[in-house]
């Protein structure tokens, strides 16, 4: 069976645990198939350095330089890659507190970072403090169910993010965590709170409908899942139809591999979160093919202290 029949009869769709044992090496070569690599992180919390060697849990876990050599690694495979981070790039080492978030947003633009969302703790040197490190960014901040319309952050921040790489086209969205009894009203000012399973309905059906995108992304910081009412990324899953992958933070989840939860029409939406403090970073792999609405994945987590 040659490589371009072997695909058309696996019927590849987003079933995550099958294509574990897809032998994707087979699909790589195939020329009707576009490759697409996510790498994400969440909760960085200003982890610059690798945790000391003091015998603690996370001993010589994290760090830019070791992701770094990661991304780099993964980029050199010679696919399409996207970098995203899903918030709370601030506050937890001293590097924030002696320089208010420049350090980070220069080691992100390093990185090659292309989006990131605000997190809670992206507050705490206030929406002027955030929107000042905002010009060592070269990358986007995306937040769609923050209305930041009459704040210093209307200018610097889009709701909605479309990629297209050779016919392809994946469109993003981003929800943030209700600020009232979290942050200090102070910190954040004007900002308006939006209900995020509305705002979700709303930008992925413009995304999927009026701009056609073959894949929809939620970049989200509300929190994996709780035991009450409050909203979750599986609240989202759940009551969304065009969203196929929420990249999550807030909850310092570690997600060794995705999780899939159906969305209102019985569809998988695949879920994933890797920790705090930059341990791991999430890797998916999408796989297209051209002229069909067919497509695969993959997801895994990479240790940044291992590098597997």
């Amino acid at each position: 069976m040659n490589r371009r029949r072997f695909i058309r009869n696996t019927g590849y769709t987003a079933a995550i645990g099958y294509l574990n044992t897809l032998p994707l090496p087979q699909i790589w070569d195939v020329e009707e198939i576009f490759h697409l690599t996510l790498m994400h992180t969440n909760d960085v919390h200003s982890r610059v350095d690798p945790f000391p060697m003091d015998g603690s849990r996370n001993e010589g876990q994290g760090g830019v330089a070791k992701r770094k050599l990661l991304i780099d690694k993964i980029r050199a495979e010679g696919q399409q890659t996207l970098l995203l981070d899903a918030g709370d790039i601030f506050q937890g080492t001293p590097y924030f507190n002696l320089f208010g978030g420049e350090i980070e947003m220069k080691l992100m633009t390093e990185l090659g970072y292309d989006v990131a969302t605000i997190g809670n703790h992206d507050f705490d040197g206030g929406i002027e403090g955030f929107n000042k490190q905002l010009k060592h960014a070269d990358f986007q901040i995306v937040t769609s169910n923050y209305d930041v319309s009459n704040t210093v952050l209307s200018e610097s921040t889009i709701d909605h993010k479309i990629w297209e790489f050779d016919g392809i086209k994946i469109g993003l969205y981003a929800l943030g965590i209700e600020l009232d009894g979290m942050v200090p009203k102070d910190l954040y000012l004007e900002t308006q709170y939006m209900d995020p399973i509305k705002t979700a309905k709303k930008y992925e059906k413009m995304l999927k409908q009026d701009h056609d995108c073959d894949y929809v992304i939620c970049l989200s910081h509300l929190g994996y899942k709780y035991k009450g009412d409050k909203v979750s990324d599986v609240v989202i899953a759940n009551e969304t139809s065009h969203t196929d992958l929420i990249i999550g933070g807030h909850t310092h989840t570690f997600m060794y591999e995705p999780h899939i939860e159906n969305n209102k029409n019985g569809r998988p939406v695949i879920i994933n979160q890797v920790g705090f403090a930059g341990i791991l970073m999430g890797r998916i792999d999408l796989y297209f093919e051209r002229g069909s609405k067919r497509k695969a994945q993959k997801g895994t987590a990479v240790s940044v202290k291992t590098g597997r």
